[in-house]
């Protein structure tokens, strides 16, 4: 029997057999968006209510020596490759990477996957925008920006958006593709992106770790959302296939 959830080629493909039983994916999906929204709300509040986090300060003095306006950690090269690669965080990264996979799709006639990545990283662009916008917390000005920054700092704008692309993105190819070595391969890919994104806003000082924490948290849940409705949506289309095959 074909599994519906990783149907190479094809969005949906064979029928479900009745005595299987999934996940309850849509209650997934809502439990994940109660949950991303309940960590930027609560650590947003937080943030309002000056609170203030001591691993935030002193993870980002490690990055410095220890000292507020030290030379960063590590020889030349690494300050280069940390601004390359929060590059891959950027809008205009982003947007590429989202067009890029959005014409695969096209061109593969995957319509409901290109749907579903459309709808998640849009909708996601909008919350993030929307997070930054009411908590609007400054940037850190305990070490100096090795690059320049001018939105508000929580959440991470690259960490949040890049995981909500690269995971989104990874979350929903992985059901159409076959073999689980590559299934890996996608999703440790994106792992890996994100954690290096991440980490690099806060090597050069423009973002305190809890904005960069956070924006991992939002965009895992919400590209764990978006993997939930894909897959309550794969397994409907495969039962209404397996029941108008037996009719």
């Amino acid at each position: 029997m074909t599994d519906p959830l990783h149907a190479e080629g094809a969005d949906s493909a064979g029928a479900v057999p009745g005595n299987v039983r999934h996940p309850p994916w849509l209650l997934i999906s809502i439990g994940a968006l109660g949950l991303a929204v309940l960590l930027v709300a609560g650590i947003g509040a937080l943030i309002d209510r000056g609170a203030q986090f001591r691993i935030d300060a002193a993870i980002m003095l490690w990055t410095r020596h220890g000292a507020m306006h030290g030379v960063p950690i590590g020889p030349a090269w690494v300050r280069a490759a940390m601004v390359d690669i929060t590059a891959l965080g950027g809008v205009t990264v982003l947007t590429l990477v989202t067009i890029v996979v959005a014409g695969f799709l096209a061109l593969k006639r995957l319509w409901l996957t290109l749907m579903l990545v459309l709808a998640g990283t849009i909708s996601g662009a909008i919350a993030v925008a929307t997070a930054k916008a009411i908590v609007a917390r400054p940037r850190p000005a305990l070490v100096d920006h090795l690059v320049q920054v001018s939105s508000a700092s929580f959440p991470s704008g690259h960490a949040t958006s890049s995981a909500i692309v690269y995971l989104t993105i990874a979350a929903l190819v992985m059901q159409i593709v076959r073999g689980r070595p590559l299934r890996i391969y996608i999703l440790g890919t994106a792992i890996v992106l994100v954690t290096l994104i991440g980490c690099s806003r806060v090597y050069l000082g423009v973002h305190w770790p809890s904005d960069v924490l956070t924006g991992w948290g939002f965009g895992s849940l919400w590209a764990l959302m978006w993997w939930g409705i894909g897959a309550s949506i794969r397994l409907r289309r495969a039962g209404e296939s397996g029941r108008q095959a037996s009719e």
